[in-house]
């Protein structure tokens, strides 16, 4: 990372699904090594799994112990803490899912991930007592949050300015049907890319990848795209530099991990 611009870090969404085995992975390669094998290729992966289950230190562990140096994950939190009709209940699903063991990622640790239902509406009182529950710091390490919304009520003024408040991002989705908010509110970016095409072989166009590379790149360093959607006009002035993550996600999935590595190319190298 240099004083002008972040770090950029792109992967896709988990790294166990069978349709890659064959497409991505080397046909024969050992289960036991995907993990491995996706890493060398790839500079993050965003882990789904914490959604639907406990995981324990020893796996967190053994996941950090099998990617190289600079590699990060971005974690998923439980829908325990997020699929509630009252958010700031949460307090002792996030406590348990940040018990579990997520920092023995130590260095590997990127941010946490906490996604909403479609159906879950804006409140502002109850989605800023969420906020207020999620901690900056654990066993030492810093913690970075942001929030998928997934619901329009969301696009709102003064949901940008709750982010704010307290350094928050939210999610670029990138999607069909969810709200798109570009607006930056934290001191990182995190796009989910979830517009691609399993009949193209980079998930993306080209043009698309490049369009994505340049949105990136000018994220990182410290400006803001003039072509997404907002809630609030974009401000004139460039922004420190900030890191970014990005992932090749949902649709197109087959062909995720080939998005995810044309944008590091395009990019050179992610950062």
């Amino acid at each position: 990372m240099t004083a002008k611009t972040g770090q950029i870090f792109i992967g896709i969404g988990g790294w166990t699904f069978e349709p890659w085995r064959g497409a991505f992975y080397p046909k024969g390669l050992p289960h036991a090594k995907e993990l491995s094998y996706a890493s060398e290729r790839l500079t993050s992966i965003e882990v789904n799994g914490t959604f639907y289950r406990t995981q324990t230190p020893a796996t967190f562990r053994k996941w950090a112990s099998e990617v190289p140096d600079g590699f990060v994950f971005s974690v998923k939190g439980p829908r325990y803490a997020t699929n509630r009709s009252v958010l700031k209940e949460a307090g002792d699903s996030i406590k348990r899912f940040l018990d579990s063991g997520v920092t023995e990622l130590s260095s590997r640790l990127g941010p946490l991930l906490w996604q909403f239902a479609p159906t879950k509406k804006f409140d502002p009182a109850d989605f800023g007592g969420f906020l207020e529950l999620l901690p900056g710091e654990f066993n030492g390490r810093h913690i970075r949050h942001v929030v998928e919304v997934r619901h329009d009520s969301f696009k709102t003024g003064e949901f940008a300015a709750l982010l704010r408040k307290f350094s928050i991002p939210a999610v670029y989705t990138d999607h069909a049907r969810y709200p798109n908010i570009a607006d930056v509110t934290g001191d990182f970016v995190y796009a989910r890319l979830q517009q691609g095409d399993d009949d193209i072989p980079t998930a993306y166009p080209p043009k698309a990848i490049a369009a994505w590379s340049k949105r990136l790149t000018e994220w990182a360093s410290g400006g803001e795209p003039d072509d997404l959607g907002r809630i609030e006009p974009a401000p004139k002035a460039k922004g420190k530099p900030r890191d970014v993550f990005a992932y090749v996600i949902h649709e197109g999935k087959i062909r995720a991990p080939a998005g995810a590595m044309a944008l590091i190319e395009k990019i050179g190298g992610g950062s």
